[in-house]
């Protein structure tokens, strides 16, 4: 619980976060972000970084005044595309085995099910779509992967994928971070980010249960 509550705590002052850091390491922004962006599209076990808020609050920091958007945009883009091409190819290396494993606390059995559910249901797009979906983001190249979808059909998905998301957000954070009511509240406007984006997920989480209840 303690962790949770310093997790939850970091993501709300994450403009402080990211505004110290580049003030006190400058261009050193530009490698924690694509390492975060990496990891966050990359890692499968890590879903927990932040992607859609980190992403707001750099666009608001770079109409501040801080590092060159136009900068942070072709880094990122590029570290979104590195990130599922990486975890795709883990995907195609694990193979079908991975659902024979239990819930860790690095995998997140439940959330893989659903990304294979999802997968099946609309194929590539999933690719796209998933990128502004929370823990699908993460998930969706890895069994894209596990599918073994056509990697030059996955990369098109990809790449398109990435630089949507990454533009949407960075572009929103650049347009409104600087308007003072957001600018003055920004920790408000991180948390309504986080709960945008994981509106998606709770809807389909609904539909499933009450599908599933209805069934009984």
């Amino acid at each position: 619980m303690e962790f949770l509550t310093e997790a939850l705590r970091w993501v709300l002052e994450l403009d402080k976060h990211i505004g110290g850091f580049w003030a006190q390491y400058g261009l050193w922004l530009y490698v924690l972000v694509f390492c975060i962006v990496f990891a966050e599209t990359g890692l499968v076990v890590t879903p927990w970084l932040p992607g859609d808020s980190l992403l707001f609050v750099l666009g608001a920091l770079a109409a501040a005044g801080g590092p060159n958007v136009w900068m942070l945009i072709a880094i990122l883009i590029v570290a979104a595309i590195l990130g599922n091409t990486s975890n795709y190819w883990i995907g195609r290396w694990l193979g079908p085995r991975v659902f024979h494993y239990e819930h860790t606390r690095l995998l997140s059995k439940d959330v893989l099910m659903r990304t294979h559910s999802f997968y099946e249901k609309h194929g590539g797009i999933t690719i796209v779509v998933s990128r502004f979906l929370p823990l699908i983001r993460t998930f969706a190249p890895f069994v894209a992967g596990i599918g073994s979808m056509p990697h030059h059909r996955f990369q098109l998905f990809s790449i398109t994928g990435g630089i949507a998301w990454v533009c949407v957000f960075v572009g929103a954070g650049y347009f409104f971070g600087s308007i003072p009511v957001v600018k003055n509240n920004l920790p408000l406007v991180i948390v309504g980010v986080i709960f945008i984006s994981f509106l998606p997920l709770a809807f389909e989480a609904l539909r499933t249960w009450l599908e599933k209840r209805k069934a009984r």
